[in-house]
């Protein structure tokens, strides 16, 4: 399989330099374990940029963009408003299984991601928490259904 991943950092601090970015690197092994043709992590500041990432990643051929920061409830989090206006089609029950995913692994707080999943052209998007806790539970939801998904996506599996 050489099918091409991204993945974005939204974080305003780790795009100023502030501090490194802890979650992008284990995405991007994650993505590397199953196959995936992947480059550095993409950080940008939350909001807009996030979304322009996300686009020239889907026009740019990625077959599947994840993302990690923005999902929250603070006034910077635009993770998931960004990548609705992206969307051709939403995958609810992604986000859904992520969510539930952090709360059985005692996070009552992960309900509060609001992180969504969906397609865009032939690229599966997903948004994953910005916490490394909620990166990895969100990875242990992915790993089993991912390289199926994006082989849906474009009926290959049909």
């Amino acid at each position: 399989m050489s099918l091409r991943a991204e993945v974005v950092v939204a974080s305003n601090r780790a795009a100023a330099g502030v501090y490194a970015d802890e979650t992008g690197p284990l995405i991007v092994a994650f993505l590397q374990e199953l196959g995936f043709v992947v480059d550095d992590p993409v950080v940008v500041p939350d909001g807009d940029p996030v979304g322009a990432a996300i686009a020239a990643a889907a026009g740019g051929g990625a077959r599947v963009v994840l993302t990690t920061g923005g999902t929250g409830l603070t006034p910077t989090d635009l993770t998931p408003e960004v990548t609705r206006g992206l969307l051709d089609r939403e995958v609810p029950g992604i986000a859904e299984a992520i969510r539930a995913a952090g709360v059985a692994a005692g996070v009552p707080t992960a309900v509060l991601s609001r992180g969504l999943a969906g397609v865009v052209g032939s690229c599966l998007v997903v948004n994953l928490p910005g916490s490394r806790g909620g990166v990895k539970d969100g990875l242990a939801v992915l790993r089993p259904i991912l390289v199926h998904a994006v082989e849906q996506v474009v009926g290959s599996d049909h």
